[in-house]
């Protein structure tokens, strides 16, 4: 009897024992402790009141989504349901909503133990995984309707991937936490789920049986695959890249799983949030880097050739069918929108707003990531519901579908952030994926980087062929930009800085102002103050400065801007000017990065040593300045000592421009060698703004004997006949700098002699062939990327050129640039009408006019320049001065410059007397400016060349 008590009392104890167990692990609530990791509480880039404001808009959507029955929150606003997917979202949201002091302790703990003792006790597919979805206010297993079924409908691989990478950030951010989720793990079947290295989920059949099937495509796949490696479980063929291939869509290689639709019944779409996903979790690794700055440059590609901003990934929509993936490329289609079916929906494609703020802060140099981003930072619901998921491309509607997935990921996102955009997993948790392309392709930068020979946008570089710089989007994040403060305010605006129009622009003409100003606009470094020369290149050429400073005048002059903004945009632009790295101490140099204003070659690659100046850059830049002054006096002192920084004494030699250059010998040194420049029409253009501020270039400035030859019956000019040089640099003739010549000085005599039968062959062409040709240098966005439809190149007629001098067949462009400006100049010319007509509908409201048309086919050359864009504009103002030269005479010669110059031995090569060598003179033929010296002579002695 004694014996079988004490036994009774034991079996109690044991009891007791495993019921307490039982109840612990059911309701266990965990104790904050002081070892969660430093690095998850580490906000190192604390969030600005603006970003706040994102967060708790995001965060307000988890909490009216709550279902404080389960701990889980709805996958969509008000319906009770969810994947582990949305479970993995509400998780790395509730822990960046801890971080971020959304929330506090306790009601974090009390959110994640609720939802942890019910995900312990859910009801798994087959005994094996977590079904595909289930009711979040009761846990049940349902399938995609929200329907109960009881068996459920199968286990996604991939979710289980986002979870347990969830699962990981918990307990690294939270390791009281780490027992309990191993626990859940551990009752997992998760190696059920892997095969041959490969991610497999499992779906019911029709006939009832459950079917194993491969999951994942490139992107998502390498992203699920590194949540198992977390917990110990390898699938080293999902973790790799292959197979796939690059397809070329918009100019850019994309990587595409050869996987398609038609052969797996599976689709291998191409969408952001893999990247962004990969991005801000693991950190970009290896090949993955490269595609996710690919997937980036692509949309920005889009719309600089449609003026569709784009941002491109998988999102509900808020009406049927209600789930669509909106993608760079899916079964053999670019820009496909389709459902899981594989069936198109391009009338919802839409901007998502998930998408936007990953690529925002993933890249936040990116300036076209900024631009979308812009687009969708404040899409709220009014009633505090979240964010919505984008914006409707077609009707330009909010998309007002509230999801889990939308605020989960900005508030992950905005966490990313405050932790100094250092992934949310610790690196070395993972291996980078090692897959290769399939097909050789070079690398590129979100950014910029076309991926082959590229060549400086501006005209007045023709013969400088480089490579692109091959930096990964891991180098670019390393390119800080340099914030410069804008120069003090200058005194008030004189009264002659407020131009009068002779006419007023007509409605249209002012449409064509704002479109070209549209460039200024997009491709703006809002911190360093400069201007990209093309829209998709980081850089800068002083020409292309000044080209921006030109425009600046002109919009200002139209009324197209601002006062304030102008004074903004001037001072900032001055400012950066003084910080710019001069070449040997002496004069600006040939390049620059718009964002850390180094010195660059004409690819974008550093060259801290500088790799010369130009003459020619020069030459425009001190045009623009010159003007600046004139127009609006106020910034004079602040022009002044910009230029008096520089020297003078190797530019100007002997009345002759001459440029720098940098050559690299073969033991190392670099030798710089400065020659005459002889480019035709740019040597000219330069000369007379030389001119200007008192130098003396009487042997570059417009005159003397010009070679030409015949060409549509008509005397072309094809280079100067002169003795001081034997220099051959000039192979082609086009029109860009004797009509740049004509806006900003007039038509002189011996520049009328030039500018007249360089027009009139080409009117000829058109009256004998039918082809509309405006012959400039213009920008593709294609190999060669540069080319230049020459009247005249290297002995031939109507030949295209690449830089390198190679023929690009069928590659002659109509250039809008240059159509507007023959207008301008000859408004009653039959021939400049007919080329207007053809180009003024060639822009994208909000990147600018493009380039212009192809010849053989009519289709548009794709790419933006500010050359291009500043033409227009100067274009425009030249109509509404009554064809007065855009360049007005100075009236006071008092300036700190001249002052200078006064002085005498500057040892800087300045003019040797204060007086300007050029002035502005009208006749009966209009006004112009001409060379100080009245014995200039005429273009005489021309001889054709047969």
């Amino acid at each position: 009897m004694i014996y079988k008590h004490h036994q009774q009392k034991l079996l109690r104890w044991i009891a007791l024992f495993l019921v307490g167990t039982f109840l612990q692990l059911l309701f266990y609530i965990p104790t904050p402790v002081l070892s969660q990791s430093s690095s998850c509480s580490n906000i190192t880039a604390p969030l600005t009141p603006e970003e706040q404001t994102y967060a708790r808009g995001a965060w307000q959507y988890f909490v009216k989504n709550y279902q404080p029955a389960t701990g889980f929150t709805n996958s969509t606003g008000g319906y009770p349901s969810g994947t582990l997917w949305d479970m993995g979202n509400y998780l790395m949201a509730l822990n960046a909503a801890r971080w971020l002091n959304l929330t506090d302790q306790t009601d974090f703990d009390a959110r994640l133990n609720k939802f942890l003792t019910t995900l312990n006790s859910l009801k798994l597919f087959e005994d094996t995984l977590p079904n595909k979805v289930y009711n979040a206010a009761n846990a049940q297993m349902v399938d995609y309707g929200n329907n109960p079924l009881e068996r459920g409908i199968g286990w996604s691989a991939l979710d289980v991937g986002r979870i347990l990478a969830a699962f990981d950030v918990i307990r690294t951010c939270h390791p009281q936490y780490n027992d309990w989720l191993k626990g859940i793990v551990a009752k997992w079947q998760v190696a059920r789920s892997l095969k041959d290295g490969q991610l497999f989920g499992a779906t019911v059949l029709p006939d009832n049986k459950t079917l194993l099937v491969q999951e994942g495509r490139l992107g998502y796949e390498e992203y699920g695959a590194r949540g198992y490696q977390l917990w110990g479980f390898s699938a080293p063929k999902a973790i790799s890249l292959e197979p796939f291939k690059l397809v070329e869509i918009n100019g850019v290689q994309i990587p595409v799983d050869t996987r398609d639709f038609k052969s797996t019944n599976a689709n291998n779409y191409v969408v952001s949030e893999s990247y962004i996903l990969d991005g801000i979790e693991f950190g970009l690794q290896g090949e993955l880097a490269d595609f996710a700055a690919r997937v980036l440059d692509v949309q920005k590609r889009r719309f600089d050739t449609t003026g569709q901003l784009t941002a491109v990934t998988e999102d509900n929509i808020d009406q049927p069918p209600y789930f669509l993936y909106n993608t760079v490329y899916a079964n053999g289609a670019n820009w496909a929108t389709i459902t899981d079916a594989n069936q198109p929906y391009p009338q919802f494609r839409s901007i998502s707003t998930k998408a936007a703020f990953g690529w925002r802060y993933l890249f936040p140099d990116n300036a076209y990531a900024q631009k979308v981003f812009d687009a969708v930072k404040d899409l709220r619901s009014p009633d505090d519901g979240g964010y919505y998921a984008g914006i409707y491309e077609e009707s330009k509607q909010p998309n007002k579908a509230l999801t889990g997935n939308t605020n989960g990921l900005i508030l992950e996102i905005l966490y990313y952030k405050a932790k100094g955009n250092h992934p949310l997993i610790a690196s070395g948790s993972t291996n980078a994926s090692t897959g290769k392309p399939s097909e050789n392709a070079s690398p590129a930068t979100a950014s910029n980087q076309p991926n082959s020979t590229v060549t400086t946008p501006t005209a007045n570089q023709p013969n400088s062929t480089v490579t692109t710089p091959t930096a990964t989007p891991a180098d670019t994040s390393k390119i800080t930009e340099v914030a410069v403060a804008p120069i003090p305010p200058v005194d008030s605006p004189q009264p002659s800085s407020n131009l009068k129009l002779d006419r007023p622009l007509t409605v249209i003409e002012r449409r064509y102002a704002e479109a070209a100003w549209g460039y200024f606009q997009a491709n703006y470094h809002s911190k360093s103050g400069l201007i990209d020369d093309r829209s998709d290149f980081k850089g800068a050429t002083l020409w292309g400065l000044g080209d921006y400073l030109a425009a600046l005048h002109a919009a200002r002059s139209l009324d197209i801007i601002t006062p304030k903004e102008f004074d903004q945009r001037t001072r900032h632009l001055l400012a950066a000017l003084t910080k710019l790295p001069l070449f040997d101490g002496e004069l600006p140099g040939r390049g620059y990065d718009t964002r850390s204003l180094q010195p660059v070659d004409y690819g974008g690659n550093p060259v801290p040593e500088g790799n010369g100046w130009s003459a020619l850059d020069l030459g425009r830049m001190l045009a623009t300045l010159y003007n600046l002054k004139t127009s609006h006096p106020e910034y004079t002192a602040a022009v002044d000592k910009i230029v008096l920084d520089w020297s003078y004494l190797r530019v100007v030699r002997e009345g002759i421009l001459s440029s720098a250059t940098v050559t690299k010998e073969q033991d190392g040194r670099s030798l710089t060698r400065v020659n005459p420049e002889t480019r035709l029409g740019y040597e000219e253009y330069a000369a007379r703004a030389f001119q200007l501020w008192g130098f003396n270039v009487e042997h570059s400035a417009v005159g003397g004997e010009y070679q030409t030859a015949s060409v549509e019956g008509v005397k072309v000019p094809v280079q100067r006949r002169r003795t001081d040089t034997n220099s051959k640099v000039n192979q082609y003739t086009v029109s860009n700098p004797f009509l740049l010549y004509a806006l900003e000085f007039g038509l002189d005599p011996q520049m009328r002699s030039l500018f007249e039968p360089i027009f009139q062959a080409q009117a000829e062409r058109y009256r004998r062939t039918d082809t509309l040709t405006a012959s400039a240098t213009t920008l593709i966005d294609r190999k060669p990327y540069t080319v230049h439809s020459t009247i005249t190149g290297k002995g031939e007629p109507w030949v295209a050129l690449a830089d390198d001098g190679q023929t690009v067949p069928k590659g002659r462009l109509v250039s809008t640039a240059v159509a507007f400006a023959y207008h301008a100049l000859l408004p009653e010319n039959k021939y400049s009408q007919e080329l207007l007509q053809g180009t003024t509908d060639l822009y994208n409201p909000l990147a600018g006019f493009y380039e212009g048309f192809y010849e053989a086919t009519g289709k548009t050359a794709v790419g933006f320049t500010s050359s291009t864009n500043s033409m227009i504009l100067q274009s425009l103002l030249y109509k509404g001065m009554n064809q007065q030269p855009l360049i007005r005479p100075t009236t006071t010669m008092n300036s700190p410059w001249w002052v200078a110059v006064s002085k005498g031995n500057s040892g800087q090569g300045l003019p040797n007397t204060a007086t300007q060598r050029s002035r502005l003179i009208s006749d009966s033929s209009g006004s112009y400016w001409v060379s100080g010296s009245e014995n200039t002579p005429l273009v005489t002695g021309t001889k054709v060349t047969e």
